[in-house]
């Protein structure tokens, strides 16, 4: 990586800048099952996530937003998140991606939706109005 991408690429991993910030101040605190590396400052105040490729911030799962926005004060590798019976298991966001969630009715998936209830009826500009 040339250093012009390591001082301005902030979507290619870590700056120059939050590396050396990371290497003199920060405090490993976990990682998760997508290689994401967490960190805070010693007195707690400041956390960030290290990314292992491109930087996708819904890249990083549910537990450990809550902690990066001081929602929860222990890291999940201190007190993992409890997980209801009804809750889908996470995944990251599939948008731009094959895995990408597509409606019936969207144009791609053939552009055919449910058909309306029998009380609708398309405006038209020639239509006489009742």
């Amino acid at each position: 990586m040339s250093i012009f991408a390591r001082i301005f690429g902030w979507w290619q991993g870590p700056t120059l800048g939050t590396a050396l910030f990371t290497r003199s101040r920060g405090r490993e605190v976990g990682r998760d099952s997508l290689g994401n590396i967490y960190y805070e400052t010693a007195d707690g105040k400041r956390r960030w996530v290290i990314y292992p490729g491109e930087t996708d911030s819904s890249q990083v799962p549910p537990e450990w937003h809550l902690w990066l926005h001081h929602t929860r004060q222990e890291p999940p590798t201190a007190r993992p998140l409890v997980t209801r019976a009804w809750e889908r298991p996470w995944r990251p966001n599939p948008t731009g991606t094959t895995a990408r969630e597509v409606p019936r009715g969207a144009l791609e998936a053939g552009g055919r939706r449910a058909p309306a209830a029998a009380d609708y009826r398309a405006w038209t500009p020639e239509a006489p109005e009742s």
